[in-house]
């Protein structure tokens, strides 16, 4: 077989996808019950009880240990089987994505490498603001979706309810395929329908001990689910049929469209209905595709270079995240990559497209969770980390054979500004270290100016919160404890170089330069900057958000 065929066919049994959803919907627990449902851990690491809880796999920070709360995103790789297939397992890629809006930067970067989303939607609450922020960037990449409702084993709203709310909210279509048996707080089953929308089977779900183990199911016929739930299976069965009388049955096409979603109900916390979410994505998603190359990076090709790269061609890959302190045992850095085309290598010789340069891959890991292990080869769809790759940012491209240069990432636009400096001094070596590391991370933009020296930096971030893990990893990382003063702006615009020396000549504005060589203005507020714009309509300021 040829290179080219192994790599279609090693790609052709990708999933690559992520866990999107508001913040405390349960995105880690069921993060921890698919690869318990893969078998790739054989105890979940969420237990009821506050006192007994432990962490997820996939929330390695400290801070997100101590809040219950994903901080950083996280991907795990496992081969899954759904039952009766054959041949060659699929091998998923799934990528745990930050549900704090404050880190919804690093949300937006993780959805620039995945093919496909799991929207997960808290059965009492509903849709809830970052929900719907995630969906807009998913509907915009054109990421198909599978809608999850999770914590159907508590308390909550009506199914029809939910559907109602996802149709008139956002204009999605959720085409049932596991249908709920028993009210929100009674879960005992779903109805799983098939492709033409017909009750096809009774799916009853056995507890298990705290939920931390594969609950066992029995199936039955819909005569024999009758005989066994009473009302609840004709109320479910009933359900079920008017969304498919009323055209809610899925469509390849349209889910592939972002019209349709289908529609699944679970609790992960009781591993119900988790198996079937896996079935779902690795008969619906889509497997990875090729990608076009930046537009800008060809137009100003001084040689040969790639318009578009297909799964088949050479090897090239995006990074859309690197990281540091992962295992307080490895001071080193990851660059997250996620395989576009071509069949990765480990120890092959890259070319980092943005400065020309050539580097070995001899460190590369497949990390799941805390746990690494090397990986020798990769295809289109795998996500590998890169150890100490220390010139690649979120954004960029490497590849081997012709060129190929991939869109850049955008930064989203800073709404909160503080300085940072440190406690102590003699730490400044550390300090200096630490903040040029964080900075290559994204933790925050990082913005100077002479006025206020190396040592008292801008910091810019989308969410306050993103101050405290900037803080908190100055400190367990690099033992640099230190200080974060709020500053007189709240707006921030991108200038020349021309506009720059009359700009910083107006009241309530502050010039700075980023990392990346942006030059940065800071505006006391909405209104300073309105009428710095009104009276200077030849000051060139442009939004934040790169083109």
């Amino acid at each position: 077989m040829s290179s080219s065929a192994t790599t279609a066919q090693e790609a052709s049994r990708r999933r690559t996808f992520a866990v999107i959803a508001h913040p405390d919907a349960g995105k880690s627990t069921l993060t921890e019950a698919l690869a318990l449902h893969a078998h790739v851990i054989s105890e979940a690491g969420a237990v009821h009880g506050k006192a007994g809880r432990k962490a997820t796999v996939s929330d390695w920070m400290e801070m997100e240990k101590d809040r219950g709360i994903s901080i950083a995103s996280s991907a795990l790789q496992f081969e899954y089987a759904p039952e009766g297939h054959e041949g060659e397992p699929y091998m998923i890629n799934l990528v745990d994505t930050p549900g704090h809006a404050d880190f919804s930067e690093d949300t937006y970067r993780v959805l620039t490498a995945v093919d496909a989303a799991v929207m997960l939607i808290d059965a009492a609450k509903g849709l809830e603001p970052q929900t719907l922020k995630l969906f807009k960037v998913c509907k915009a990449r054109g990421l198909p979706i599978i809608t999850v409702v999770n914590k159907w084993d508590r308390p909550g709203r009506t199914p029809l309810e939910l559907v109602d709310e996802i149709v008139d909210e956002i204009g999605l279509q959720p085409t049932p395929l596991y249908w709920p048996v028993g009210e929100a707080g009674d879960f005992r089953g779903l109805a799983r329908l098939d492709v033409e929308g017909e009750v096809e089977e009774y799916i009853h779900f056995l507890r298990t001990a705290g939920g931390s183990t594969i609950a066992p199911e029995e199936h039955f016929d819909p005569e024999a689910a009758a005989m066994k739930e009473g009302p609840a299976w004709e109320s479910a069965a009933e359900e079920a049929e008017l969304l498919v009388a009323d055209g809610a049955v899925h469509d390849q096409e349209l889910f592939l469209q972002c019209v349709t979603s289908p529609l699944i109900f679970a609790s992960a916390m009781l591993n119900f209905g988790v198996h079937q979410i896996l079935d779902a994505l690795c008969q619906l998603a889509p497997s990875p595709t090729g990608r076009s190359s930046d537009p800008k990076a060809v137009e100003a090709a001084t040689s040969a270079i790639d318009a578009d790269r297909e799964v088949t061609d050479d090897f090239s890959g995006v990074v859309f995240k690197v990281q540091a302190g992962m295992d307080k045992n490895h001071r080193d850095s990851l660059a997250f990559m996620r395989v576009v085309s071509g069949e990765f290598d480990r120890g092959m010789q890259v070319t980092h497209a943005q400065s020309g340069r050539s580097f070995s891959t001899k460190y590369a890991l497949t990390v799941f969770g805390r746990t690494r292990s090397t990986v020798e080869t990769a295809f289109p769809g795998d996500i590998v980390g890169l150890v100490n790759a220390g010139s690649l940012a979120p954004g960029d491209t490497i590849f081997a054979g012709r060129k190929v240069q991939f869109p850049p990432m955008p930064q989203f636009a800073p709404e909160h500004f503080r300085t940072l400096r440190a406690k102590s001094l003699g730490k400044y070596k550390q300090f200096r270290k630490a903040l040029d590391q964080l900075a290559s991370e994204g933790v925050v933009q990082i913005l100077r100016n002479d006025a206020r020296g190396d040592a008292a930096p801008v910091m810019a971030a989308v969410g306050p919160m993103q101050f405290e893990v900037m803080q908190a990893r100055m400190l367990n990382e690099y033992n640099v404890e230190t200080t974060a003063d709020p500053i007189p702006y709240s707006v921030a615009r991108r200038t020349t170089a021309e506009t720059a020396p009359d700009l910083a000549k107006q009241r309530g504005v502050e010039i700075f330069s980023r990392t990346d060589g942006e030059l940065v203005a800071l505006f006391s507020d909405k209104w300073r900057l309105q009428f710095i714009e009104k009276e200077h309509p030849n000051f060139e300021l442009y939004p934040m958000v790169a083109d």
